[in-house]
């Protein structure tokens, strides 16, 4: 059925891949280093019960993770340094200008929320408290998308009903859930096709930024609207 302007009150983001770039770039320069193809680190992502999982949901400690995650990949036939890697793959993730501008030009006219599989310590982005009105956490919450239950917080914590928000989105597995729950949902690329998107859900206009990704250091703050 189609979706019409108006009916929206909420958008909520993921944050990597979607507000940041995705960690490719760093994980790449990675594999070439060490000689891990990139699709056994996909593997080791992709596992439900794995390291990166129950990392991700606050289930181990870094100490504990880097000790799982290089068992996997011997498993798989490689030897890995699991510091390295958290090094790697946060080093590969930048702002992305365009959605960074989207983010703040939605500022006091949508609820905004950010729904992110992260880790505890270091690693978390001070972004996240400037740019969103609620953000839901896996490390937070013991749970990560796909589970149905991390949308249903979100929504909860906005005050919306899921038929309500807006889903963004670089991963479809991610997406077809929040679908499922009524959510309209948008696949982010490298494109600004998903801000096209939003603006003919949103029925308004929106701004386009140009530029190379920014550092997590050198993003400015802004005052909240």
């Amino acid at each position: 059925m189609e979706q019409q302007p108006g009916r929206y009150t909420a958008v909520i983001f993921d944050f990597g891949g979607v507000i940041s770039t995705p960690p490719l770039q760093g994980l790449r320069a990675f594999c070439e280093r060490t000689g891990v193809p990139l699709d056994v680190l996909r593997q080791l992502f992709a596992a439900p019960d794995g390291a990166w999982a129950r990392f991700e949901m606050n289930r181990l400690s870094q100490e504990e993770f880097v000790r799982a995650f290089e068992a996997e990949a011997r498993a798989h036939g490689y030897t890995l340094d699991g510091n390295a890697f958290l090094q790697a793959f946060f080093d590969g993730m930048a702002i992305r200008p365009e959605m960074l501008a989207v983010v703040r030009a939605l500022h006091g006219r949508y609820k905004l929320g950010c729904i992110t599989n992260n880790v505890r310590g270091g690693h978390r982005n001070p972004l996240l408290d400037e740019l969103f009105d609620v953000v839901v956490e896996s490390s937070k919450e013991g749970l990560r998308k796909p589970d149905p239950r991390i949308y249903q917080i979100a929504c909860e914590r906005l005050g919306v009903r899921p038929e309500e928000a807006i889903f963004l989105d670089d991963i479809g597995t991610n997406l077809k859930a929040a679908r499922a729950l009524g959510m309209a949902t948008i696949k982010v690329d490298e494109t600004t096709s998903a801000i096209d998107e939003l603006e003919r859900l949103l029925g308004i206009t929106l701004p386009r930024e140009t530029g190379a990704p920014i550092s997590f250091e050198r993003v400015p703050e802004t005052e909240r609207a």
